[in-house]
């Protein structure tokens, strides 16, 4: 059996002319858009839904454009609702879902996005946490007492 002739030499070589080589130019910056989704990202983006960090996100942003590229935004006035949707914009390519810039803000603006809601900000864990319990009744009152008739398991004995 005889190899079949290839011009790439190497896998590298060859998923880049695959994967289209697409490139955006974000705030200043000219990045690959994201053609494929990494195999951590996935999980990590689920991990860090409900943090606030700033280096959460950084690791976010990382896996999809490499490093360095948030400071890089930042220094040139990346604001947060730009960062959600970029962020929603670039895990959609990622997925395979062709996304516009316009389609991932009305994500992030309706709650959808990869990115937090915009509107009211929700209280973080810890403040949910140590705010006073709700009261379960309207009354606010002591449930009533249930019979043991109800609750309780009858009584078998062994048979010897």
């Amino acid at each position: 059996m005889t190899a079949r002739k290839t011009t790439h030499e190497t896998w590298d070589a060859f998923w880049a002319e695959v994967s289209g080589g697409r490139t955006e130019v974000i705030r200043g910056v000219e990045v690959q858009v994201p053609t494929d989704m990494p195999l951590a990202m996935e999980k990590r983006a689920d991990e860090l839904r409900e943090s606030e960090a700033e280096e959460d996100l950084a690791e976010l942003i990382s896996m999809l454009f490499g490093a360095d590229i948030l400071d890089t935004w930042l220094e040139n006035g990346m604001g947060l609702v730009e960062l959600q949707t970029v962020l929603t914009w670039a895990m959609a390519q990622a997925s395979g879902k062709d996304m516009s810039f316009a389609e991932a803000l009305e994500l992030v603006r309706s709650g959808g996005g990869e990115g937090k809601a915009l509107g009211p900000a929700r209280p973080n864990r810890a403040a949910r946490r140590a705010a006073p319990a709700k009261r379960s009744a309207a009354g606010g009152g002591r449930s009533k007492q249930t019979s043991s008739a109800s609750t309780g398991s009858a009584r078998k004995t062994s048979r010897g």
